[in-house]
C-alpha cells in the first residue's frame, strides 16, 4: 500500500503525521521523504543512513563543429533551454527538462547528452522503519526527478508512507501520483481552509481516494469541518492543539513520545486504511475508510534521469529493504 501524506498549506503538521504513522505501524513500513527541497523526517526519526546515490539529468552538449545552424533544436524546445544563434548554440541547463527532443531533432548529430547532477537519494533505517529521502541540490529548480528517484524505492511487500511537499504544484503531483490513498493534513484556520480546497481539487483530478486529518483543533473555527461536510470529504482524524506536541517538535522529538495516547489513535487509523485497501483491491474499487474522531487527550488542551551513480561501502546494498 502507498499512503501519501500531503497538505495544501505548509506547516500544518504533515511531517508530524507521516513520521508518527510510520512509527506506529504494526506491519513492515517504509517512510519516503519526498519533500526534497527541505527534507526533515530525519530530524525526528534519526535514521542510520548507509547509502547515497546521485541523481543526474541528461543535458544537451553541442559540438559547434558539427552544427549547421539550422535552428531545429531551438524550435523543438518548449522550455527555451537551448538557443541557437547561427552556429553558436547556448544551453541553459536550469531550464532543461531532459526530454531529449533537441538531440533527436538535430539533423547533423551535433547534440550529445551529458549527465548533470541535480541532487541525491539516501537510504537507511531507523529501528524497524526503512527510510528513504531525497535532497535537491542548492540552486537546482527541478524537484520532480529527485522525487521520482525516491519513489523508485517503493516496495510491494510493506506499507509505504510518502511525505510530500506542501502546495499543489508539480512536486506534489509527482509525489502523490500512483498512491493508493492520500491523507490531506490541514488546520482550522482561514489559510488552512483556503489551501485545503486547492489540495482537494488536485487529488480529485488525479482520481485518488483521500481523507482529511485536522491538526491543532481548537486554535481556529469549524469552517474546515463545514467545508468537508458540504463537499462530502471525510474527516478521518482530529488532533487537538496540545503544547506538549509543539514542545516535543521543537526538540526534534515525536508526538507519540510527548503524548502516548496518540499511539493507539495512529495505529487504529492505519488499520482502518489497511483493511479498506485490501477490501478494495479484491473488489477492484476505491473508496475512503469510515471516518473517526480522536477523543481529547487526558492532559492539557486538546523527465528522463540518467543512471544513478552509487557510492557505497563494500558488501553494502543500496536501498531500504530487508528489515
Amino acid at each position: 500500500m502507498i499512503l501519501a501524506v500531503a497538505s495544501g498549506k505548509g506547516g500544518t503538521g504533515k511531517t508530524t503525521i507521516a513520521v508518527n504513522l510510520a512509527l506506529c505501524s504494526p506491519t513492515p513500513v517504509q517512510l519516503l521523504d519526498c519533500d526534497v527541497e527541505e527534507p526533515n523526517c530525519h530530524i525526528f526519526l534519526k535514521p542510520h543512513l548507509d547509502c547515497r546515490e546521485a541523481v543526474s539529468l541528461l543535458i544537451p552538449s553541442v559540438d559547434a563543429a558539427k552544427c549547421n545552424g539550422c535552428g531545429d533544436c531551438g524550435r523543438v524546445c518548449q522550455y527555451h533551454a537551448i538557443l541557437p544563434l547561427g552556429r553558436n548554440v547556448m544551453v541553459f541547463p536550469e531550464l532543461c527538462h531532459a526530454c531529449g527532443g533537441c538531440a533527436k531533432a538535430c539533423p547533423t548529430g551535433a547534440i550529445q547528452e551529458v549527465e548533470r547532477e541535480i541532487g541525491f537519494v539516501e537510504t537507511g533505517f531507523a529501528e524497524r522503519v526503512a527510510f528513504v529521502q531525497g535532497t535537491l541540490a542548492i540552486g537546482q529548480p527541478a524537484a520532480p526527478p529527485i522525487i521520482r528517484a525516491v519513489r523508485r524505492h517503493i516496495r510491494d511487500d510493506r506499507l509505504n508512507i510518502v511525505d510530500c511537499a506542501p502546495g499543489t504544484s508539480c512536486p506534489v503531483v509527482t509525489a502523490i501520483r500512483g498512491s493508493d490513498y492520500v491523507l490531506l493534513v490541514t488546520e482550522p484556520t482561514p489559510f488552512g481552509l483556503h489551501d485545503l480546497k486547492l489540495a482537494v481539487a488536485t487529488v480529485r483530478l488525479l482520481g485518488i481516494p483521500f481523507g482529511v486529518v485536522i491538526n491543532r483543533v481548537g486554535v481556529g473555527d469549524n469552517r474546515v469541518q463545514s467545508f468537508c461536510a458540504a463537499e462530502g470529504v471525510e474527516v478521518l482524524l482530529e488532533i487537538p492543539d496540545d503544547r506538549r506536541i509543539a514542545e516535543a517538535y521543537s526538540r526534534g522529538q515525536t508526538a507519540t513520545d510527548a503524548v502516548p495516547e496518540l499511539r493507539k489513535v495512529f495505529c487504529d487509523l492505519l488499520l482502518a486504511l489497511d483493511k479498506r485497501f485490501f477490501a478494495n483491491k479484491e473488489s477492484g474499487r476505491t473508496s475512503a475508510p469510515t471516518p473517526r474522531q480522536a477523543a481529547p487527550f487526558s492532559e492539557g488542551p486538546a523527465g528522463r534521469v540518467a543512471d544513478a551513480s552509487r557510492k557505497r561501502a563494500p558488501n553494502e546494498t543500496c536501498g531500504a529493504g530487508g528489515k
